[in-house]
């Protein structure tokens, strides 16, 4: 997984039509996988932030590519994030990095995805349609 450079796009935001260098584009739908193993729940002593973090992990698609030993690393995470955010201390450089790469590895981001050749599906969004209604009276209005 390439760690420098700028984030790949998204494979629909391409415009090359050759092959790809590297390895092949794995795409997975977004959204918890179906086969969660039982897992290990977060502490209750974890600080918010942490807790809700660990939880969002089960409901991302990319927890179908994890295996025990990343929900491990995952707790060991979120335990160090606890501890970070309940410290009286503002957090170091050296511990932030080294957070922000535990949050990497477990693919947490979309950029870290694309750099891993991960792609999610994006679910399409479910918006209520505008109302004609304002856009008539506007016309009314303009005489139009």
């Amino acid at each position: 997984m390439g760690a420098h450079g700028p984030i790949p796009k998204r494979s629909e935001e391409r415009r090359r039509r050759n092959k790809a260098d590297g390895p092949e584009l794995v795409q997975a739908p977004s959204g918890p996988p179906a086969d969660l193993p039982d897992l290990p729940g977060p502490d209750p002593a974890w600080h918010e932030i942490a807790y809700d973090w660990y939880l969002s992990l089960r409901e991302s698609g990319q927890a179908a590519f994890y295996q025990p030993s990343d929900w491990a690393v995952a707790r060991y995470a979120a335990e160090l994030m606890s501890r970070g955010l309940a410290s009286d201390r503002p957090p170091n450089g050296q511990y932030v990095a080294a957070l922000d790469s535990m949050m990497a590895r477990l693919l947490t981001t979309e950029g870290d995805r694309r750099r891993a050749r991960i792609e999610l599906e994006r679910q399409p969004a479910e918006r209520p349609l505008a109302a004609v209604q304002p856009l008539d009276a506007y016309r009314d209005l303009t005489g139009g």
